[in-house]
């Protein structure tokens, strides 16, 4: 069973590639989506991307439900973004490669994603001003190797960088989205 220890930070170059897509469903990609949904799981996360576990492929696990009690757990094979809404939204979003801080992105607030699940069908993901379009197009930048700072201005990023380390300093681990010290913790992706 995985564990937060394996989720890479903000700095690791591998956050920074293009991934791999990945041409063979076999056991080792099935394996490895089993260990990063248990990782996910482990921080308390509703999305983890292949590259924050320091593997270079095209790889998304999303589950957006299961604080509700029951795991739905998604996983998504060389996912692409087939279609997005002109009309944008804000919402702070949190991710487990970036402990202690909450960012405020703007993105599309509708998207369509095409992937591949592990039992090779091609799957239609369509979501709308909810945590799961914010999710998929989150993980999906991961593996362009793009992050929450990529959505930043230069003074903005140089401010964020600066709270994760301070975050981290202070005790922050992935999936603490607020600093340790506050009183109330949410969970990010």
């Amino acid at each position: 069973m995985s564990s937060t220890d394996d989720i890479r930070i903000t700095g690791d170059p591998i956050l920074e590639e293009v991934c791999e897509p990945i041409d063979t469903i076999d056991d080792e990609v099935k394996a490895l989506a089993r260990s990063m949904l248990d990782t996910m799981y482990a921080a308390e996360g509703c999305g983890l991307a292949a590259p924050q576990v320091g593997v270079n492929k095209r790889l998304v696990v999303v589950d957006c439900e299961w604080g509700s009690g029951e795991k739905t757990p998604y996983v998504l094979i060389n996912p692409e973004i087939v279609e997005t809404s002109d009309e944008l939204r804000t919402t702070g979003e949190g991710c487990l490669s970036f402990p202690g801080v909450t960012v405020q992105v703007e993105r599309p607030r509708r998207v369509v994603v095409h992937a591949t699940n592990l039992d090779g069908d091609v799957m239609r993901y369509e979501a709308e001003d909810s945590l799961l379009a914010v999710c998929l197009q989150h993980e999906i930048d991961h593996l362009d190797g793009k992050t929450l700072l990529d959505h930043l201005g230069p003074m903005a990023r140089m401010r964020v960088k600066k709270q994760v380390r301070e975050a981290i300093e202070a005790g922050a681990k992935p999936g603490d989205v607020a600093k340790p010290e506050k009183a109330s913790k949410s969970k990010g992706k």
